[in-house]
């Protein structure tokens, strides 16, 4: 009996949760919450819109991917590859960059409050309308990048900051 209303009371509390499937394919909108997609090769892949709350991409190269408008929070893309790739208007709050490649990334009006790019290479990256308060940029490469004001270039050598 009270096995019975156990499996009842499972069943209630679940109806309507929507989990994610991790072996889903990559398209827009996919639903990767909390999915671990490390060392994986997804290159090119229309995540535009996708739900990456939690995900980890750890490793994974997601060169000129689009991630346009992605609620990637607290997502963790520690040394990928996002050359090139598309990133305007997505959700990256507390997300984790440590060491990884945006050289080129498009990353306009993004939203990177408290997130993590030590050590992160953005090299000709664009900032433009990007929210970055809070945002760990310890050794991070700003050079070539277009910045936050969406007119400064910053300098060769700008580490940290731009200059």
């Amino acid at each position: 009996m009270i096995l019975r209303m156990l499996v009842t009371l499972c069943a209630v509390l679940g109806a309507g949760t929507a989990q994610a499937e991790c072996s889903d394919p990559g398209e827009p909108g996919v639903d990767w919450r909390r999915c671990i997609l490390d060392r994986q090769d997804l290159r090119a892949l229309d995540l535009a819109k996708a739900k990456l709350r939690d995900a980890s991409f750890s490793r994974s190269i997601l060169d000129t991917a689009s991630l346009m408008g992605a609620d990637a929070f607290r997502a963790k893309f520690l040394s990928a590859s996002l050359t090139g790739a598309n990133l305007d208007g997505a959700r990256l709050v507390e997300a984790d960059f440590t060491k990884a490649n945006l050289t080129g990334a498009s990353l306009r009006k993004a939203d990177l409050r408290r997130a993590r790019l030590f050590r992160a290479m953005l090299k000709k990256a664009d900032l433009s309308g990007a929210k970055l308060r809070g945002a760990d940029l310890l050794n991070a490469d700003f050079t070539g990048a277009t910045w936050v004001d969406g007119k400064k270039i910053c300098a060769e050598g700008s580490i940290g900051k731009c200059q």
